[in-house]
């Protein structure tokens, strides 16, 4: 959805800035093809490239699409105290959110969203982030549980039994599928998740205007009030463990946002966009599923929601259509939603894959290795425990980087304030900044709080907390492969790394570290032509 005028390069003269503490930070300006201003960036993040090799094709109405998520809090103990946590989960977002906001206001010409704004937070120890969060990100790049969904639903919609294997065979075709498709055309693949996007879109409005329908008594639902006569019953059985579960469910339903963060660079003037099209996409969610979750509760019980084996939108259309044809277009467009969904999140972590591996010259085949860690992950694991670690795990790990980065956007403020570097277009309020600190800080420390049915009461069969100390203990061993790279190799060798910067043929740059002989060192920034 790109815009057909010229790139407009800018040409202003800005001064370079360099510092004398934080062992010399050197800043320089950049601009992209993507018509932003020119910004300030530390030296030794990935390059700005003038026009991206990807394109500028994500247009507003791909930033709102790729902001929809599929996710449905399947419970906190009680129907009110969960439209509450939706209420809680949407003003969570919303903070952090506005952390991205500003951090894209800062640099509009680099995607990856994460990986760049860990990188010019914390430029010092140099590469120590581009290293820890490209491994991370890298390790946790698979999509498996929304292809096992998708999967789910295509057996419901053939009125179909599976077996485990059966399942995993059509979850591997499926992603498989959204990777060619995607890897077919960068700006045809967009469009598709546009067109997608809308069937969601409008697939959660049919869900709650029939909702509002049921309320009114006009379906065959029998009694459809009767979650909300006593909306808080339930709620003092609900455990501290629980519910810690259930806001970390809303919290990442809406985690699609920061989807729009990572292809930045293909969007035209991206700081004005953003500016209103992601608030909005953000809040419209919010509300389409809160009035989602109020119909799903007015034609199903919640134990009936609690049981189902696919998400409550399913158990609905069940409710109120029955078995039948309805019920089965209804369930396509779910199947569509789960298919867009594949795309989205393919779409945006490609990006960031690409941005890790920028700063140090290695193209990773960002498709080939989501596709790769993904199937891995659909097939390795069995039914139940494994599954369920490895997804937890991947949320946990997640938790870690986004306290990082919000407390690295008050860094960065800090650090150009000292150095008069001018301040981005959109500053997030103070308030909202310490917000989303305490947000993740949240998620960083509850998971730790072990639940009322003793250490192996959790959502698997072994102590509940793994998962959180295998992702502390992954994310140290990143730190100790930074080290052994970057600081005792040339160490013991003898040798220096020294950054030059790479242009491929299709335009694309990025960083290359090469070793150099401490007797040659100080050869400077060089630029290789690569064929």
């Amino acid at each position: 959805m790109g815009l057909p005028n010229p790139i407009r390069e800018y040409t202003e003269s800005v001064p370079q800035y360099e510092s004398s503490d934080n062992n010399s930070l050197q800043y320089t300006t950049e601009v992209g093809g993507n018509t932003s201003k020119a910004t300030y960036q530390e030296a030794s993040g990935a390059p700005v490239e003038v026009n991206s090799p990807l394109g500028y094709s994500v247009g507003w109405v791909t930033v709102i699409f790729l902001n929809l998520t599929s996710a449905v809090v399947k419970g906190a103990g009680s129907v009110g105290l969960t439209l509450i946590y939706w209420v809680i989960g949407y003003l969570m977002a919303s903070s952090c959110l506005s952390v991205y906001m500003e951090f894209a206001s800062a640099f509009p010409s680099r995607s990856g969203s994460e990986v760049v704004y860990l990188e010019q937070s914390y430029p010092r120890p140099k590469y120590f982030f581009p290293t820890v969060f490209a491994m991370q990100t890298v390790l946790f790049s698979f999509s498996s549980s929304n292809a096992v969904v998708l999967a789910q639903y295509l057996f419901k919609l053939g009125d179909s039994e599976f077996t485990p294997w059966k399942l995993k065979g059509v979850a591997v075709a499926c992603y498989t599928v959204a990777v060619l498709v995607l890897a077919f055309h960068t700006r045809w693949s967009l469009r598709l998740a546009n067109a997608i996007g809308l069937v969601k879109l409008l697939t959660l409005i049919f869900i709650a205007m029939t909702g509002l329908v049921v309320l009114g008594g006009h379906t065959s639902v029998k009694d459809p009030k009767a979650n909300f006569r006593n909306a808080f019953e339930g709620t003092g059985a609900a455990t501290a463990y629980g519910a810690t579960n259930a806001l970390t469910k809303v919290w990442f339903s809406f985690a699609g946002y920061e989807n729009a963060f990572n292809v930045v660079n293909e969007v035209r003037n991206p700081v004005k966009t953003l500016k209103w099209s992601a608030p909005l996409s953000l809040g419209l969610t919010a509300v389409l599923y809160v009035l989602a979750n109020i119909a799903y509760f007015s034609a199903a019980s919640k134990e009936e929601i609690l049981d189902s084996k696919v998400v409550a939108a399913g158990v609905f259309f069940e409710k109120v259509f029955g078995t039948g044809s309805a019920a089965s277009a209804l369930n396509f467009l779910i199947c569509m939603s789960a298919f867009g969904n594949l795309l989205a999140v393919l779409i945006g972590q490609s990006r960031m894959l690409r941005e890790c591996g920028r700063p140090f010259g290695t193209p990773l085949g960002p498709y080939f290795v989501k596709w790769s860690f993904t199937v891995l992950m659909i097939l390795a694991p069995p039914a139940g425990d494994a599954f369920n670690f490895v997804v937890d795990l991947g949320v946990y790990a997640t938790s870690i980087f986004g306290l990082v980065l919000t407390i690295g956007l008050v860094v960065t403020r800090i650090r150009r304030a000292h150095l008069s570097l001018p301040a981005p277009d959109y500053k997030a309020w103070h308030i909202t900044v310490a917000f989303a600190i305490l947000s993740n800080l949240y998620m960083v420390v509850m998971p730790w709080y072990p639940p009322s049915t003793g250490a192996n009461g959790g959502d698997v069969s072994f102590w509940y907390a793994t998962y959180c100390a295998v992702a502390v203990g992954i994310v140290g061993l990143c730190g100790v492969y930074y080290y052994v790279w970057i600081k005792l190799l040339p160490r013991i060798q003898g040798f220096k790394w020294e950054q030059t910067v790479l242009k491929l043929d299709n335009g694309a740059l990025a960083h290359r570290l090469v070793r150099v002989p401490k007797k040659t060192e100080g050869c400077g920034n060089v630029t290789q032509e690569v064929k």
